[in-house]
């Protein structure tokens, strides 16, 4: 297994785009990542709010008419887990993508691997955070920030939950992508839900957020991320290719944009 400064590395700074697109772009990072071009790294928004269901999610937990009133696009996720929220100011998101042989072949090795520049980012902000190590109880099994706590991906700051992290192992690549609670959301996370059994307040008791232990603004906190993302793969900044572009546009299209894949679970492309 090479060295992960060793290979050809972008970073793609914070950019904005709606749901459908920003899983598509992971999608085609992976494909460039496979056939010998650069490994991706990304910050990324989502525009609209946007509610990101696990790839084996029942469409029968989301609150789709709340959905569709207030303007929070619902996008599945090839990796599996529960729900998150979205939007351009309470979380930041990000993705690592490189080819499956330069990666550890187990799964607990990976997620340490990869979720280091994330644990150096928290550093740069003086937060103090780690994987969990104590089982907690979920509260409700499809938000993915109520659900049992993994050892192996969830990153908890005093025992609550900051970021959740996920993994997409393809034959010859792997994404691995992650949400970073910045701002409260409560509200607006839950009731994107259909009939949660949980409290906004009871929320806030098992997450916190970076402006909870930090006193930062957003950009400052993208920085951070974006600065430990590049310093861990010693990465260049880059941008899309117009053709990856037009491709993730036909992908989100035909995919993640599609019925099929967010309400039923079926690809429809080839």
């Amino acid at each position: 297994m090479a060295d992960i400064a060793d290979r050809e590395w972008r970073l793609i700074r914070e950019d904005r785009r709606q749901g459908a697109m920003n899983m598509a772009l992971d999608e085609i990072a992976a494909e460039t990542a496979a056939e010998g071009g650069p490994r991706t790294l990304r910050v990324y928004r989502w525009a609209p709010a946007t509610l990101s269901l696990g790839y084996h999610q029942d469409p029968a937990t989301v609150d789709w008419a709340f959905c569709e009133r207030e303007g929070i696009d619902v996008v599945r996720r090839p990796t599996g887990g529960g729900a998150i929220y979205h939007d351009t100011h309470a979380d930041v998101s990000y993705s690592i993508v490189a080819p499956a042989d330069e990666l550890p072949g187990d799964l607990m090795d990976t997620y340490e691997r990869l979720c280091e520049p994330l644990f150096s980012g928290f550093e740069r902000l003086g937060i103090s955070a780690a994987f969990a190590d104590e089982e907690r109880p979920a509260l409700f099994e499809p938000a993915c920030y109520l659900r049992a706590l993994h050892p192996a991906h969830d990153v908890v700051v005093d025992d609550r939950k900051i970021s959740g992290n996920a993994q997409y192992r393809r034959r010859d690549s792997v994404i691995q992508h992650g949400s970073v609670m910045f701002d409260d959301a409560s509200d607006r996370h839950l009731a994107a839900f259909d009939d949660p059994p949980v409290t906004a307040e009871r929320f806030r008791e098992r997450v916190t957020t970076v402006r909870e232990h930090a006193d930062v603004d957003r950009e400052a906190a993208v920085e951070a991320f974006e600065e430990s993302l590049a310093a861990w793969a010693d990465a260049e900044v880059g941008e899309w290719t117009g053709d990856e572009l037009d491709r993730a546009r036909e992908r989100a299209r035909e995919k993640y944009d599609a019925p099929a894949w967010n309400r039923e679970r079926e690809d429809p492309t080839p």
